[in-house]
């Protein structure tokens, strides 16, 4: 049996948490592989709505397991904080989630540190959510994190203050006030709340499942250009967002790799600072922004916003591997007139189908223009019933991309979903 991989191939925000929730019916197994509490997956059914950071999509699954793989961090606070609001509802989160001993913990200190960094940086600033994910990876790469299957350990709280103090001895050199006890006993509170849940050699469970032919779900958290090696560096992520992650943050072979499901928005957003081409600075991007409901799950800040960028979505697709298309907020373009698509680039001058080295290059995004279709495609539930100029847009985006698209999501709920293969 392999492992399924659903990615986002722009800059995260793509519709992740829903097209996971949707396909979980088909997966006994869910799994997150990288990313932290910055992740803000939203799910809508039933006339409700939840945001999830760090527990997988499928926890409302009633027969899925969800496994939070050893590439995630932990904030011990955000994940009891998440998990209390799942269980008010009647979910039993624990009996459904299992977490990597291997998966880094966020400390209090960790959140100090991203803020005083993000804060010396200036105008130089790359748009941390200030959740402390950035530092935890560096103790990771540096050989200093602490993890969850230390909680476990008789000297943890030396292991604690160890990584504590070597916080400190940084901060001291930041011009910037703070105090590292504020969040501590509300820490080691939901560290013992974290103790809780079945603690697991995830490594050891996912292949298992495999094994025994029970397949897996991959969920990914930001997008492939916001990747630590191949996105817009370094205003980026501090993990592996692409599919090579799923292997290092799950611990599985690449040989186990299956089916990959690129996510992409019919337009683009970027949360933070970073070069983004198609932005729109005007009434249309606003528009885009109002119509799209963007601002960040996490966050609540607002989207940068702008038309689709196919050179970057061809740039994912080559890295990631993709082998299915899936389509979001497509109904957020109905009232436009006239679409947009960037099909390359003038960089410096030179016309090119390439996503540059150089960050802070140059870029003008050369457009192919469509007329809009004026219809409202949220109530539509066969693709048939798609208008002709959609559909042209489809087609257009399938052939640049080589890759089929096989879902369009149509709104937020589940039921706003168009399968165009049900096999």
């Amino acid at each position: 049996m392999k492992v399924d991989v659903v990615l986002g191939l722009q800059w995260g925000d793509e519709g992740k948490g829903k097209i996971v929730d949707v396909l979980a019916n088909s997966y006994p197994v869910i799994a997150r592989f990288q990313g932290g509490p910055n992740a803000g997956h939203s799910l809508h059914f039933e006339g409700k709505k939840f945001v999830l950071h760090t527990v997988p999509s499928g926890v409302f699954r009633k027969n899925a397991v969800n496994i939070i793989g050893n590439g995630v961090v932990i904030d011990p606070i955000i994940f009891k904080e998440e998990c209390l609001e799942i269980e008010a509802t009647g979910v039993p989160v624990r009996e459904r989630v299992v977490i990597s001993k291997k998966a880094h913990l966020i400390l209090p200190t960790h959140r100090i540190l991203d803020a005083a960094s993000e804060a010396a940086k200036g105008k130089s600033k790359i748009g941390s959510t200030l959740k402390g994910i950035g530092p935890t990876y560096m103790d990771k790469t540096g050989r200093n994190g602490l993890r969850v299957g230390d909680v476990l350990t008789a000297d943890f709280a030396d292991r604690f203050l160890t990584l504590k103090n070597k916080h400190l001895a940084t901060l001291a050199q930041f011009d910037y006030e703070f105090n590292a006890e504020e969040k501590e006993s509300e820490w080691m509170e939901a560290i013992e709340y974290l103790k809780t849940f079945n603690l697991v050699d995830g490594e050891y469970v996912a292949n298992k499942y495999l094994t025994d032919n029970k397949k897996i779900l991959a969920e990914g958290a930001q997008g492939t250009m916001l990747d630590v090696d191949f996105g817009s560096y370094p205003f980026v992520t501090s993990s592996s967002t692409t599919c090579a992650g799923v292997c290092t943050g799950l611990g599985v072979a690449p040989t186990k790799i299956g089916k990959v499901y690129g996510i992409f928005k019919a337009y683009c957003t970027r949360v933070g600072s970073g070069p983004f081409p198609t932005e729109l600075n005007d009434e249309t991007g606003e528009e885009l922004r109002k119509k799209g409901f963007e601002f960040g799950a996490t966050t609540g800040r607002p989207r940068r916003t702008g038309w689709l960028d196919l050179p970057a979505l061809k740039y994912a697709i080559m890295l990631d591997g993709v082998t299915e298309l899936i389509m979001m907020k497509a109904d957020v373009l109905d009232t436009f007139e006239t679409i947009k698509v960037a099909t390359g680039y003038k960089v410096d001058g030179v016309e090119t189908d390439q996503v540059p080295y150089d960050t802070y290059a140059e870029i003008e995004p050369i457009y192919k223009e469509f007329k809009g279709w004026n219809r409202d495609l949220s109530q539509i539930t066969r693709e048939e019933e798609l208008p002709f100029e959609f559909m042209n847009y489809v087609r257009f985006i399938e052939k640049e991309l080589n890759v089929p698209i096989s879902v369009i999501s149509l709104g937020p709920d589940r039921v706003q979903t168009i399968f165009r293969n049900e096999e």
